[in-house]
């Protein structure tokens, strides 16, 4: 299937009035589909794979915002340090210093959004609410010193339910934990929650950012 163009209007439009940002998630679907939403004038492109993002950040217009939203491995930041705008799933301080590093080594600030774990299921990455505060506040001082990665936000990924409420009430949950620590990093501002079922959902619970591929591109490839 082609790019749902009347879907990526609408969404569009929808996100615009409320001073959200598109991701467009992009893994498994062709360069072709990709070219075709950015003729459209799509900036924002969500990878999950290193090999696919690096592959296709060579391919396609230098302009593009290219975001990591997948689970990232620290021996696998060193590929996309050179160009990655956004990485969304940072889940440990071990991951946070490697980034650090890689983004040094290529003269860089990496924006990052740490991923937090809100949903009832056993499958998702994340830090808890405790192991948030100890990120944030223990190492404190660690982080003030990593000058290459920039913390701007929280990423999280509610429960995969039909019950609404239920998925309202964890984006609650995040937008609470995000109020909770903005005021100690003036750099949070980003809260990045949302997909092609819920956005509409998680934007209404203060969302800033969110990832959708199967309404734009059709199921996965």
């Amino acid at each position: 299937m082609a790019v749902n163009r009347e879907a990526y209007q609408n969404i569009k439009l929808f996100l615009d009035s409320k001073a959200a940002i598109l991701v467009a998630v992009s893994k498994t679907k062709p360069v072709e589909d990709m070219l075709e939403l950015y003729e459209l004038g799509q900036r924002d492109f969500g990878e999950n794979y290193v090999q696919e993002l690096v592959d296709k950040q060579a391919q396609l217009p230098k302009d593009i915002r290219w975001h990591f939203i997948g689970h990232l491995q620290s021996n696998k930041v060193k590929y996309i340090a050179p160009f990655v705008h956004l990485i969304h799933g940072v889940d440990s301080l071990k991951l946070l210093k490697e980034i650090n590093k890689e983004a040094g080594k290529n003269n860089r600030v990496i924006d990052v959004l740490l991923q937090v774990y809100i949903a009832q299921e056993e499958t998702k990455f994340g830090l808890d609410e405790v192991e948030l505060e100890e990120l944030l506040n223990t190492n404190g001082n660690e982080l003030h010193e990593m000058k290459h990665v920039k913390i701007c936000g929280m990423m999280g990924m509610a429960s995969f339910s039909d019950d609404m409420q239920q998925v309202s009430a964890e984006f609650k949950y995040l937008k609470s934990l995000m109020d909770k620590f903005i005021d100690s990093y003036s750099a949070i501002n980003i809260i990045s929650m949302g997909m092609s079922g819920d956005y509409k959902i998680a934007v209404e619970e203060g969302s800033s950012m969110v990832r959708i591929g199967s309404l734009l591109f059709g199921a996965r490839n």
